[in-house]
């Protein structure tokens, strides 16, 4: 769910009875495969990513504004793999996704830290693609902008990102059945310390209807069903209309405390973890972290279950409303490199997980890269965090962080391009990496230069 200018707003109206075109069991609907050894932990990765464009009848020839990433061997280590996936909206939301993506990329790769503090890496490299998509002359970000969520692998550990509403999450074997642990907390006004930190920075929050006037403005009593949600507004406007709290660009939101900060989580990868899922909130919009994992546990090919969800996902869109949200997902198998199954097969019992996951013939190990969205996930932070059943994490909220006084809406009480900041002409120096980049299901070779200048 976006902003109310990029995405509907309105409350939704059930249509029953819609079919799905998106390919189900033996037709992989587009998915890619491929797998990456971790050798530093002795595990395999075997991942499948799926991107499906939404249904606007309005607008048949809308693009998608999703993206998503899987970069293997990461900076050349063999022990880094990042996966994300980016969930643009507004009327620039494709190109906000896309820079994101990109900026992302060549500034983790540029950073010192990645290895060392991932955390610490994954916050400055968002912020930092945030700074520069508010200076791109190419990207209208003032009512526009990309939620990002990325998961990083750095050996047995696994570091996860969150700016927004998609989410990542993880499927673990605990008393005899897959069991989903979220590794990240969607940033809406939903949550109570969201919401009382955009107010903090002048925001109200309030759905639709209280914004038109059919509802009591003070309450807070929103059902995360009803599909109208609490937005972040503007003081004394009628915009941006945000159904998320934090985000990469939406300039004109950042005055009512809308930010690119990331929440980071890290989790020690054992051998319970059996998968993980990073995807758009297209996928989690009508399906539950759980029903995502048992999706995923009931099909032995990522593949598989990247289509099955992607159908589902689809058709309960169409069920709810005469449109469907773009879908992306991403899922990754975790394996024992010593154990033709899954890591930990040998100490438990998979009978009663349907389909039992198994490992598949697929390519050698290639470095991939593919369009995605970013999320990232810190071992200090993991620490200061409730259990993930209890849905909401305890560490540090941001209080009012809002741009500085000379923002633009600040100042002129409008977005101009002639305000946004002046872009670093600092480079990025990197060595020469060759991934491959599917983008609307064309391989498409695409090599990194040693220099590497920030995006224009």
């Amino acid at each position: 769910m976006g902003c109310a200018q990029g995405k509907c707003c309105l409350p939704r109206h059930p249509r029953r009875g819609s079919s799905c075109a998106v390919g189900g069991r033996g037709d992989h609907g587009g998915a890619t495969l491929g797998r990456a050894a971790v050798p530093g932990a002795g595990l395999v990765l075997e991942y499948a990513a799926l991107a499906v464009a939404g249904l606007y009848p309005d607008s048949p020839a809308r693009e998608s504004q999703d993206a998503h990433l899987v970069a293997t061997r990461f900076a050349g280590d063999p022990d880094l793999h990042l996966f994300a996936v980016f969930d643009g909206h507004g009327a620039a939301g494709a190109a906000c996704a896309g820079f994101a993506r990109d900026a992302l990329l060549r500034l983790l790769l540029a950073s010192p830290s990645l290895a060392a503090d991932p955390a610490a890496a994954f916050r400055e490299a968002m912020l930092g693609a945030n700074a520069e998509m508010h200076a791109a002359p190419g990207v209208d970000d003032s009512m526009s902008g990309t939620t990002a969520v990325a998961a990083l692998v750095a050996g047995g550990a696994l570091h996860v990102a969150n700016v927004g509403d998609s989410r990542a999450v993880a499927g673990v074997w605990r008393a005899g059945r897959v069991v989903a642990e979220d590794l990240s907390w969607d940033q809406t006004p939903f949550r109570a310390d969201e919401r009382a930190r955009v107010k903090a920075c002048g925001a109200r929050v309030m759905s639709v209807e209280q914004v038109e006037g059919m509802r009591d403005p003070e309450a807070e009593g929103w059902a995360p069903d009803e599909g109208d949600p609490p937005r972040v507004w503007a003081r004394d406007g009628l915009y941006p209309g945000t159904a998320f709290t934090r985000s990469l660009g939406d300039l004109a939101a950042e005055a009512v405390g809308v930010v690119a900060e990331p929440e980071v989580k890290s989790v020690e990868i054992t051998p319970s973890h059996l998968f993980f899922v990073v995807a758009s909130d297209g996928v989690f919009e009508f399906l539950s972290s759980q029903e995502v994992v048992d999706r995923v546990a009931t099909y032995p090919d990522p593949r598989d279950a990247c289509s099955a969800i992607a159908a589902e996902s689809y058709k309960l869109w169409l069920e709810h409303e005469n449109r469907t949200d773009d879908i992306t997902i991403v899922i990754v198998h975790i394996r024992d490199m010593e154990n033709s199954g899954p890591a930990g097969s040998d100490k438990a019992d998979y009978g009663s997980v349907g389909a039992s996951i198994a490992v598949h013939t697929i390519q050698s190990e290639i470095p991939v890269f593919v369009q995605s969205e970013a999320s990232h996930m810190n071992r200090s932070a993991a620490t200061g965090m409730q259990s993930p059943s209890s849905g909401s994490p305890t560490e540090r909220s941001l209080s009012c962080v809002a741009p500085s006084p000379t923002h633009p809406l600040l100042i002129h009480g409008r977005i101009s391009d002639a305000s946004k900041p002046v872009q670093s002409e600092r480079a990025a120096t990197q060595e020469v990496q060759t991934w491959h980049q599917m983008d609307g299901g064309t391989e498409l070779e695409w090599s990194m230069q040693q220099s590497i200048p920030p995006a224009s």
